[in-house]
C-alpha cells in the first residue's frame, strides 16, 4: 500500500471507532488496515528455532521475534491436515470437515474435505479488498487429481493466486501435485520460473515474493493477505549440500547434548520454568550402531530449517524495499510438534548412490505423481533406509523419533498427540504499527490457539464474517482477536480450548489441562503453571476436577462434530483383536474394530463379478498399510505393502486375467510368502518382506482406499467393475 494520506488516516480512524467495542482493538495511529502474511512451518518442533531454544541459526525469525511478540503458549491441533483447517477457517477441523486428514469417512466431521458451513480467511478478507494470495502446502482436500473437482482448491477457496502444491508430502526436488493457480505444473517446464537450482522451500519464498511485488504494483492502495506455508521440516529430508555443510560435526554430541543446550537456552530466554521437569530423553546415543547416520539426518533437517529461515528473509526484504513492513502483521507458526514416524528408516536399506543413473532421465514436462518418487529427473533410483544418508533428491527418509524428541525438548510426545509436544507451538507476532513499543521483544503467555487467527484477521480487517452464505449457515466463529495481547491486554477468552485427533483429546480451562492418549486412554491431570512438561499426573488426586473438565469436553465434543468418530470408545478394537473373519462390500468403510494384522498373516477372498480396474481392499496410508488392486495402466493384479513408509509393490502379468467373472483370492503367509489367484490359476507367487510391523490407523475399505493411499496407484481409485463381498480373514 502506499502511504497513507491525512484524510485516509481520518477515515480509517473514523471507521475502526464505529465497528462494535468488542473489535475496537486497533488504535487510530494504526490506521490504515494492516497487510497480513501468514507463515507456516511443517513437522517442526517447539524449540527447534533459534528464539524459541535452538542451536540452528535462523537469524530472520529472530530478528521478527526481537522486534515483536512471542507467545509462549500457542497451539495447534497435533497434525497437518486439521491444523490447515483450522487455521485458514477460525474453527475447529471437525466443524470445517476435517476432523482427522483428506480421507473420508462419511462422518459430519470427517469428510476430509474443507466444507461448506466455512469459510476460510482468503474469502472473508477478500470482499474487503484484501488482495489473497498463497504459496505452499494445502493439504485441506481428498481431491487432488488434476483433472478431479477442484472446488476446494485455493483459487476456489478465496485466493486471487496459488503456486505450491495440493497434496501433503513429497520431494523438495520434485514436488508431487504441484500446482500454479488451477492446473498442474511441472518445476522443469515451467516458463516463468528455472532458477538454476530448483527446491521447494526457495520456490515457495520466489512465488511469495513475487506476489507481493506484483500486488504493490497493480493494488497499491488496497490490502494484501499471503499465506505462504512451508513444507519444511518435513519428510523427506532434503537440504541442498551447501546448506548442509553448514552443520557438519553439530550433532556428532548426539541427542543428550543438544537437549540440554535447548534446555538451558529455553531457562535463559525465560520461556520455560526451571523447576519443570523435562520430558525424558528418548534414545541412548552411546548404543547408536550407526552415529554418522543419525547425526546426518538432523544435519539435514537444521539445513532445512535454515534454509526455510533465508527463504522467510527474502519477504522480510521484499517488505521492506516496498515500504511495507511497518504495517504488515507477520504471524509465523508451526502445524504440529516434531515427527516421530519412522518414515523411510526401515533396516534395510537400499544401498549407496550408484556411479551413473540406472533409469531414463524424465522429461522436463513429467508431472510427478508420486509424493515418493520412483526415481531422479536424472535416472537415479530413490533410496531409503537405516545408514542411507539423506539430503539429496534420490533419498527419502525421515529424522527418527530420537531427534523428534529433542525438537520438543522439554514436553513429551510428538505429532499426532494432543500432549504438549504434539500442539505447542511458537507464535511470533511482528506489526511495528500494531504492536506497542514497549511489547517489543516480549513474551505474552495468555494460551492461544489456532482458531484465534482468523478471528484476528478479522478484527485488524474490518471484514464481515458472515452468518450464511446462499442455503448454508455458516458456523461461527470459535476463537478470539489476540490484537489485545499486542497492547499487553486480557484476551477475554469466553471459553476453554479443545483438542482431539485419532482418540487422542484434551481440554486446557486456566491453568488446568485434562488429556488423554486415544479413545481408552485414561484421563491424565496437569497444572500448567507448575507442570507444563506433564509429568506428574494429579488425576487421582482430583477426581471432581477431571469429572468436571470431563463433562465439558464430552460437549463440545458432540457441539464441534467430533462425535459420532471413528475412535473406538466402545472397546470394538479389543473385540477386533479376537475376531477372525471380517466381510464388507465394495464401498463399505469399516469405521470400528478393524482388523489388527500387524505381524500377522491374512487372506481375502472376492468374486470378481465384472472385471475392472481399481482398489478391491485397502487399509493404511502413507505409513503402514497394504492394497490388493487391479493396476491403473495394465489391468494386472497387485498387491502394496506399505511398511514404515516403505512400499513393497508386487504386480501379476495383465495376461493371465480370466474373460468372465472369477474368485480372487490373495493370501499373505507370517513368513511373507505372497499368493493371488485368479479362479484357479496362480497369478502371484513372491516372496515379501513379511507382514505388515504395525497395524494401519486407517480404516478397511472395500472396494476404494478412502485414506491416504496404501499403494502406487490415484486417489479416489475405485474398482471400476463389479464385486461380490469381500472377507478378510486372519490366518492361525
Amino acid at each position: 500500500m502506499k502511504a497513507p494520506s491525512f484524510l485516509s488516516l481520518a477515515l480509517a480512524a473514523a471507521a475502526i471507532w464505529l465497528l462494535p467495542a468488542s473489535s475496537r482493538t486497533l488504535r487510530a495511529a494504526d490506521a490504515p488496515r494492516p497487510n497480513i502474511i501468514l507463515i507456516m512451518s511443517d513437522d517442526m518442533g517447539w524449540s527447534d528455532i533459534g528464539c524459541y531454544g535452538s542451536e540452528i541459526p535462523t537469524p530472520n525469525l529472530d530478528r521478527l521475534a526481537g522486534n515483536g511478540l512471542r507467545f509462549t503458549q500457542f497451539y495447534n491441533t497435533g497434525r497437518c491436515c486439521p491444523t490447515r483447517a483450522s487455521l485458514m477457517t477460525g474453527l475447529y477441523p471437525h466443524q470445517a470437515g476435517i476432523g482427522h486428514m483428506t480421507g473420508d469417512d462419511k462422518l459430519p466431521g470427517y469428510q476430509g474435505d474443507l466444507n461448506q458451513q466455512c469459510r476460510t480467511i482468503a474469502e472473508v478478507l477478500r470482499p474487503a479488498n484484501y488482495g489473497t494470495y498463497m504459496a505452499g502446502k494445502w493439504h485441506v482436500t481428498k481431491h487432488t487429481a488434476p483433472d478431479g473437482p477442484k472446488d476446494n482448491w485455493p483459487l476456489q477457496r478465496g485466493f486471487d493466486h496459488f503456486y505450491g502444491t495440493i497434496h501433503g508430502a513429497g520431494s523438495f526436488y520434485d514436488p508431487n501435485t504441484l500446482t500454479k493457480d488451477n492446473a498442474y505444473i511441472s518445476p522443469y517446464a515451467d516458463p516463468e520460473y528455472q532458477p538454476e537450482q530448483y527446491y521447494y522451500t526457495d520456490a515457495i519464498a520466489d512465488h511469495a515474493t513475487r506476489f507481493i511485488t506484483e500486488h504493490e504494483a497493480k493494488r497499491a492502495d488496497d490490502p494484501f493477505f499471503v499465506y505462504v506455508a512451508f513444507t519444511a521440516a518435513h519428510w523427506p529430508m532434503h537440504a541442498l549440500e551447501a546448506d548442509v555443510e553448514k552443520f557438519k560435526g553439530k550433532y556428532d554430541g548426539g541427542y543428550p547434548a543438544v537437549q540440554q543446550g535447548r534446555l538451558e537456552k529455553l531457562q535463559q530466554l525465560g520461556l520455560i520454568d526451571p523447576s519443570w521437569d523435562p520430558a525424558p530423553l528418548v534414545g541412548d546415543w552411546e548404543s547408536e550402531e550407526d552415529k554418522a547416520f543419525q547425526a546426518r539426518c538432523m544435519e539435514v533437517y537444521a539445513a532445512m530449517i535454515y534454509s526455510m529461515d533465508r527463504s522467510i528473509g527474502r519477504i522480510i526484504e521484499t517488505l521492506e524495499k516496498n515500504g511495507e513492513l511497518d504495517n504488515t502483521l507477520i504471524l509465523f507458526l508451526q502445524d504440529n510438534g516434531g515427527c516421530a514416524e519412522n518414515y523411510g528408516r526401515g533396516k534395510e536399506n537400499d544401498g549407496p548412490r550408484l556411479d551413473k543413473p540406472s533409469l531414463p532421465p524424465l522429461a522436463a514436462d513429467y508431472l510427478q505423481p508420486d509424493m515418493r518418487p520412483k526415481q531422479t529427473r536424472d535416472g537415479y533410483p530413490v533410496r531409503d533406509g537405516l545408514g542411507v544418508m539423506p539430503g539429496p533428491a534420490d533419498t527419502d527418509i525421515g529424522y527418527g523419533e530420537q531427534w523428534a524428541n529433542v525438537s520438543n525438548t522439554p514436553y513429551r510426545l510428538y505429532k499426532h498427540y494432543v500432549h504438549e509436544g504434539g500442539i505447542s507451538t511458537p507464535l511470533i507476532a511482528h506489526w511495528p504499527a500494531g504492536i506497542a513499543k514497549d511489547r517489543r521483544n516480549q513474551l505474552e503467555s495468555q494460551p492461544a490457539h489456532l482458531i484465534d487467527i482468523m478471528a484476528t484477521a478479522v478484527d485488524l480487517a474490518g471484514a464481515d464474517y458472515p452468518k450464511t452464505l446462499g442455503d448454508e449457515t455458516i458456523h461461527p466463529l470459535e476463537g478470539v482477536s489476540l490484537a489485545p495481547a499486542f497492547q499487553g491486554k486480557d484476551l477475554g477468552r469466553p471459553n476453554p480450548i479443545f483438542w482431539e485427533h485419532e482418540g487422542n483429546r484434551a481440554i486446557r480451562k486456566g491453568d488446568w489441562k485434562l488429556v488423554a492418549k486415544g479413545a481408552t486412554g485414561p484421563w491424565e491431570l496437569f497444572d500448567m503453571a507448575k507442570d507444563r512438561t506433564e509429568m506428574h499426573d494429579l488425576a487421582s488426586s482430583q477426581p471432581e476436577l477431571v469429572k468436571e473438565l470431563a463433562a465439558e469436553w464430552d460437549a463440545w465434543a458432540t457441539r464441534a462434530l467430533v462425535k459420532p468418530w471413528k475412535w473406538d470408545k466402545d472397546q470394538s478394537n479389543a473385540i477386533a483383536k479376537k475376531k477372525k473373519k471380517f466381510v464388507l462390500n465394495a464401498g463399505d468403510v469399516l469405521l470400528k474394530g478393524n482388523p489388527d494384522i500387524g505381524g500377522k498373516g491374512f487372506s481375502v477372498t472376492t468374486q470378481v463379478e465384472e472385471p475392472g480396474k481399481g482398489v478391491v481392499i485397502a487399509q493404511g496410508g502413507v505409513n503402514h498399510g497394504w492394497a490388493l488392486y487391479f493396476d491403473e495402466k495394465t489391468g494386472a493384479p497387485a498387491v502394496a505393502l506399505r511398511r514404515k513408509g516403505k512400499l513393497e509393490t508386487v504386480v501379476a502379468k495383465a495376461d493371465a486375467i480370466p474373460a468372465g467373472s472369477y474368485a480372487l483370492t490373495m493370501t499373505l503367509e507370517k513368513s511373507g510368502d505372497l499368493t493371488v489367484k485368479l479362479g484357479n490359476t496362480v497369478v502371484i507367487d513372491q516372496k515379501t518382506a513379511g507382514p505388515l510391523t504395525q497395524t494401519p490407523l486407517d480404516p478397511l475399505c472395500g472396494g476404494n482406499d478412502n485414506n491416504d493411499v496404501a499403494g502406487d496407484y490415484p486417489k479416489d481409485f475405485a474398482f471400476s467393475g463389479k464385486l461380490g463381498e469381500i472377507t478378510l480373514t486372519l490366518l492361525p
